[in-house]
Parts: structure tokens; C-alpha cells; sequence
């Protein structure tokens, strides 16, 4: 799919006119809470419990998999129930949720409690990004495609935003303290995003394709939904536990300000990633992003010190969420009915199996589960590379 909007030739006045900056704003501080601080920010802070708090490696990962049950039954949610994605109502609901899970976590004591509140959080984090990603769609409609990439940004902002909200605090307060502030975080992002209006998407359908082409294009989602699959997989291995092996292996602030450099590098990658889809196809750069990924996931795992920290930390942060929009615009190009309900289920149902499956590699520190997560990324490039061949790309819009 290959959509992009020039500005029209003939100013006019009215809606068409207005600035889309307040759109990216709002719809990037929604994100930055609903995913870069409000599912993302355990990453930095589950060291800090497992110092602190006695936390075993295995309520970690069971934790992280409770956040992305929630996240599914968040995602359901919005699939069962499609008004609650033009709800205003909903979204700033959500948002509340989500800084009062933040602020819960400390008080609580028992595991219990915690995969509870993780659980409430994500689904919470589900609604919102969707509630989010439509209202901006709609809202940016008329506008560059790349401002949409950088609402999107979003989430790399609040990653990079939390990292340095844990660090800072790390350095005099305890693990109950990171929570808190991060709670403040989100209140303050909140704030920002109060007046997105959600809306429903104005973009017109494509075309239904020819019948004949119908089964070629099958052939080409079931290897995007199952390289979609793998990427949710080993993706959320890195997402849960780089931060962690980081520490471990690179001395001093790359360790700690690791979460902060994903943040950071995750900020422009969409609409880089956008920008770099005028020249080249989408399931060429899927299977590059996802090659890169591989290599950064495996980085920390094959060689200590700075540098390779340093570079697995931007490797993953410039190509994670490039992944999911890419992958996502090729779905919606194949035309598959429910294209991106299927993709957002099936990445969902890797984040739940992805803890899982690294679970029982734990024992000797994190080097293990970080090459099963580099090869299962690979194993998705390797996927997202045959739908290379022969890829349709003819059925897409002319720019």
C-alpha cells in the first residue's frame, strides 16, 4: 500500500486548512502514555524489583505476560465493541486507568496483586492506542503522510521519557519511588492528550480486487501474519528483558539509559520508515527492519562491553515500530477482510507466548533468551521475505 498526500495546489479555507501539529501532539502524547510509559516502563524498572523488591526472574516474566493478556483482552475489546473507538469518554478513561495502575504497583505486595494491575493496564493500553490511532488516521487524513509517522512517535517519546524518569530517580529512591513517578508521567501526558477527539476514519476503502487474484493474495497474508507472529514473539523477549541483560553486560550509564536510547531511536523511525516506502516496496523493508532487529536483539548476548550495548539498544528502538506499521500497511494492501484485526491478534498472541517461552532460559542470566528472540525475529524476516515475490505491488494507489 502506497498512499501519499500532497497539499492541494488551491489553498481553501476551513477544516482543510487547519494545522495538523495539534493532532501529532495530542495523538503523540496519547501514545507516549497509553505504550511508552504505560506497558513499556516495567522494562527499566523490573531490575530495579528484582534488586529491591526479591522479585524472581520468573514473576518477572509472568508479569510481562500479564500485561499482554490484558492487552489482547483489550484489543478484543475494541473488535467486540467499535463505538468505544470514537468514544471520548473511553479514551480518557483509559488514560486514568492507566496512571492509577502506575500508581498501585507500590503499594501492593504480593504477586497476586501485581499480575492484576498489569493485567487492568493492558488492556487499558490496548483501548487507548486504538482509540488514538484512529483519531489520528482521520485527523491527519488531509496532511503528509510522515505526520502521521510522527505521531506515532509517540511511543518512542514516553519509552525515552520513562527511562529517564527511572533513571533519575533510581539514583536516591527505591523501585516504589520509579513507579510513582512514572504515574506522575502519564498524569502529565494526560494532560496533553485530554482534547484528542476521537473519530471515525474518513479515508475511503480500496477497491475489492479482482476474484481471480483473491488466493494469491491468502498465499502472501498467511506468510505476513505468520512473520507477524514471530516478530511478536521474539520482539517482546528483547522488549522485556534487553534492559536487563544491558546492566549486566555494559558498565556505567549505557547500561542504565539503555531504555532511553530505544526511546530515542524508536522517536523519527516511522516516519523514516515512511519516507524510505516511496522508494523502495514495504516487504523489502519489512524484511530488512526485521534483519536489523535480529542483529540488535543477538548484539548483547554474542559480546559484552559499550559499543555493542549501544548499538543493539538503537537497533531495536529504529526498527520495532516500523515493523508494526509496515506490517500493517501490507495487510491492509492485500485487502484480506479484517486484515488488521487478524495481525493485531496474532502479535498479541506472541507477546503472551514470548515471556513464556524465555521463561525456562532465565536460570543462567539472559544471554539465552535473547538469541531465541534474535531467532525468532529472524525467522520472521525469513517469512516476511517471501512476500517479496511476485508481491502485487500494482494493486497499490499511484503516489
Amino acid at each position: 500500500m502506497k498512499q501519499v498526500l500532497a497539499p492541494s495546489a488551491h489553498p481553501r479555507t476551513g477544516p482543510q486548512d487547519t494545522s495538523p501539529w495539534p493532532t501529532v501532539l495530542r495523538g503523540a502524547a496519547t501514545l507516549a502514555a497509553a505504550m511508552g510509559v504505560g506497558r513499556f516502563a516495567y522494562t527499566p524498572i523490573m531490575p530495579l524489583m528484582h534488586a529491591q523488591a526479591g522479585m524472581s526472574d520468573s514473576l518477572g516474566a509472568s508479569l510481562a505476560t500479564a500485561n499482554y493478556v490484558g492487552y489482547l483482552a483489550g484489543a478484543l475489546l475494541g473488535i467486540a465493541a467499535p463505538a468505544l473507538l470514537r468514544s471520548r469518554v473511553a479514551l480518557r478513561a483509559g488514560l486514568m486507568v492507566l496512571a492509577a495502575s502506575l500508581a498501585l504497583m507500590p503499594l501492593a505486595r504480593e504477586g497476586g496483586v501485581w499480575w492484576g494491575i498489569r493485567l487492568v493496564a493492558g488492556a487499558a493500553s490496548a483501548l487507548v492506542f486504538m482509540i488514538a490511532t484512529v483519531a489520528m488516521l482521520a485527523g491527519l487524513a488531509a496532511h503528509a503522510e510522515h505526520m502521521t509517522g510522527w505521531a506515532f512517535g509517540g511511543v518512542g517519546a514516553g519509552i525515552a521519557l520513562s527511562g529517564l524518569t527511572v533513571v533519575a530517580v533510581q539514583q536516591a529512591g527505591s523501585w516504589q519511588t520509579a513507579w510513582f513517578a512514572c504515574a506522575v508521567l502519564t498524569v502529565l501526558l494526560t494532560a496533553v492528550a485530554w482534547k484528542l477527539v476521537p473519530r471515525g476514519a474518513t479515508t475511503k476503502a480500496p477497491a475489492t480486487p479482482a476474484r481471480a487474484e483473491r488466493p494469491r493474495t491468502r498465499r502472501w497474508f498467511t506468510a505476513l501474519l505468520a512473520s507477524y507472529l514471530l516478530e511478536g514473539i521474539g520482539y517482546i523477549i528483547a522488549g522485556t528483558f534487553l534492559v536487563a541483560a544491558l546492566q549486566q553486560g555494559a558498565p556505567g550509564w549505557i547500561g542504565s539509559g539503555a531504555w532511553i536510547v530505544v526511546g530515542l531511536a524508536a522517536l523519527p523511525s516511522c516516519a523514516l520508515w515512511m519516507r524510505l516506502a516511496r522508494r523502495m516496496s514495504r516487504p523489502a523493508l519489512l524484511t530488512i527492519s526485521l534483519s536489523l532487529q535480529a542483529i540488535g536483539i543477538a548484539l548483547p548476548a554474542l559480546s559484552g562491553g559499550s559499543v555493542p550495548a549501544l548499538a543493539a539498544a538503537v537497533l531495536f528502538g529504529a526498527t520495532f515500530m516500523g515493523v508494526s506499521s509496515m506490517s500493517l500497511a501490507i495487510g491492509t494492501h492485500l485487502r484480506i477482510p479484517r486484515a488488521i484485526a487478524l495481525l493485531t491478534t496474532g502479535y498479541s498472541l506472541g507477546q503472551i507466548l514470548g515471556p513464556l517461552l524465555a521463561a525456562p532460559l532465565l536460570r543462567h542470566g539472559y544471554h539465552d533468551a535473547l538469541l531465541l528472540g534474535a531467532a525468532l525475529v529472524l525467522g520472521a524476516a525469513l517469512a516476511a521475505a517471501a512476500c517479496c515475490i511476485r508481491f502485487p505491488h500494482h494493486h497499490a494507489p499511484a503516489p
